[in-house]
């Protein structure tokens, strides 16, 4: 992801969320070297790509991570509605793990929605762990807030040995 792609990104995450990260979110993030990548696929013939991107391809999903000591933590991953249900962030999350490793992490942390239900499930069937919430973490509209999810996954067992 460069700061040529925002607009794209952007467009994605307003139509996926009703609190979405701001283009400066994203941004902050470049301007921080955090892992930064987008998962794009070819258009389908009489299919228009969307949203429009120069070469043709279509924006499948997309993921923003910060690395730290020995770990790493998820902060944005998020699959275009329309590519959702696709297995993409299954897909997302194996490169992310297997990043992580290479970058000698030891744990993948991140926060969820805690009315999120279909993430919570992805995750849990990945093998993370709920190990804790954060109260009134995410706007949730108006002055109301929801609560976070704070889940990790231990990186020193593989994914498949974790849900055997």
């Amino acid at each position: 992801m460069t700061e040529a792609d925002l607009e794209a990104v952007c467009e994605v995450e307003k139509t996926a969320y009703a609190h979405p990260w701001s283009r400066r979110h994203f941004a902050d993030s470049l301007a921080s070297s955090y892992p930064a990548v987008m998962l794009l696929g070819e258009a389908l013939p009489g299919e228009t790509p969307w949203p429009a991107r120069a070469d043709g391809r279509v924006l499948l999903g997309y993921l923003v991570a910060m690395r730290g000591v020995d770990e790493v933590h998820l902060l944005n991953i998020t699959v275009a509605p329309a590519q959702q249900r696709q297995g993409w962030a299954r897909f997302m999350l194996d490169a992310l793990t297997l990043w992580s490793r290479g970058q000698g992490a030891q744990w993948l942390w991140l926060e969820v929605r805690a009315g999120n239900a279909p993430a919570r499930s992805l995750y849990t069937r990945y093998a993370f762990r709920e190990v804790g919430l954060r109260r009134a973490y995410y706007p949730a509209g108006g002055l109301q807030r929801e609560d976070a999810v704070v889940m990790s996954l231990s990186l020193s067992t593989t994914t498949e040995e974790a849900t055997a």
